[in-house]
């Protein structure tokens, strides 16, 4: 007969059976609903083509450029900025920074732009550019798109033709143009584009749990000490994943992707294959550029202090020649 001092170890065997057996089948059931969680977003499949005479686009450009200049919220250097020959120019181009990142970011290469006779538009991205340098954790996937789009509009009247170049996470806004305006969008440049993040950053593994547990804001918000909302950089990551099939019926002529090869971000794999499958169903053509490595560049690879001289190569690339 068992003795009686047994039971209550045997009952709490019992109860760490069941506990573990609980605790499995949740882990089970999150696993399984992280990998089955829906990505697709009708509105980041959502881009209004807005139609604009060339007065009425500088017009909105303008108005967004005094905006952050008025705005005490706006640091002075962040501000909206738009370079205007104040009449529609052969070429016009859209200028879209990265994550943390504001208009400042893109102020050498829309100089060199501009110089060449391009109308050139850099808008400041939602919640970036402002005092509160933490406010950007807020941003969504959905306020990301929208603002591109709008950018895009007013971009299009600028020129007769008209093409956008985006830095990181920009280039994914820039990327989601291309395929979302077929209509328009003639030139694409992803400079370091953040497609993905590299492996040293997050394994591959766990990418979606990422993009699920802090792009649908599930998880309590992280952020790293370079100052990166997890929260924030799953929205982009929420972007890329609504690219969706890439468009042939476009009028996109050229793309282009360039990165460092001291890059750890991002996935340069991943950097490289989604322009190539842009380019491959509509026809564009593809040109892909890796950096010397002595020239020790990492991931921004465009800020007037670290890139300058690299400005022709990046307009002769975003061109096609």
């Amino acid at each position: 007969m068992p003795d009686q001092n047994d039971r209550p170890v045997r009952r709490r065997r019992r109860i760490a059976t069941i506990a573990g057996a609980a605790v499995s089948a949740l882990l089970l059931l999150t696993v399984i609903a992280v990998f089955t969680w829906p990505l697709d977003d009708e509105r980041l499949h959502r881009a209004e083509v807005a139609p604009m005479a060339f007065a009425a686009a500088e017009a909105e450009a303008r108005r967004a450029a005094d905006a952050d200049a008025a705005d005490p919220g706006v640091r002075p250097e962040c501000a909206t900025r738009l370079l205007s020959h104040g009449r529609a120019t052969a070429k016009a181009v859209l200028l879209l920074h990265g994550y943390t990142a504001c208009p400042d970011q893109m102020s050498g290469l829309a100089d060199h732009f501009f110089r060449l006779g391009y109308n050139v538009y850099v808008p400041r991205a939602p919640r970036h550019g402002l005092t509160d340098r933490a406010a950007h954790a807020g941003v969504e996937a959905p306020e990301l798109t929208g603002y591109a789009n709008s950018a895009w509009n007013v971009t299009a009247a600028l020129g007769d033709e008209a093409g956008v170049t985006g830095v990181s996470a920009g280039a994914v806004l820039a990327t989601w143009l291309a395929h979302h305006r077929p209509d328009s969008v003639r030139h694409l440049l992803a400079l370091s584009p953040f497609y993905r993040p590299g492996s040293s950053q997050a394994p591959a593994v766990a990418v979606r749990p990422m993009l699920v547990g802090y792009g649908f804001r599930l998880l309590p918000d992280h952020v790293n000490g370079r100052g990166y909302s997890y929260a924030a950089l799953a929205q982009y990551l929420r972007i890329a994943a609504n690219l969706g099939p890439p468009p042939a019926d476009t009028v996109l002529r050229s793309t282009a992707v360039v990165v460092a090869p001291g890059d750890t971000l991002i996935d340069q794999r991943e950097a490289v294959a989604v322009p190539g499958a842009l380019a491959g169903a509509s026809g564009a053509t593809l040109t892909g550029h890796v950096l010397p490595a002595v020239l020790n560049l990492e991931h921004d690879i465009v800020r007037p202090s670290t890139a300058p001289q690299l400005y022709p190569l990046y307009q002769r690339l975003y061109e096609g020649i």
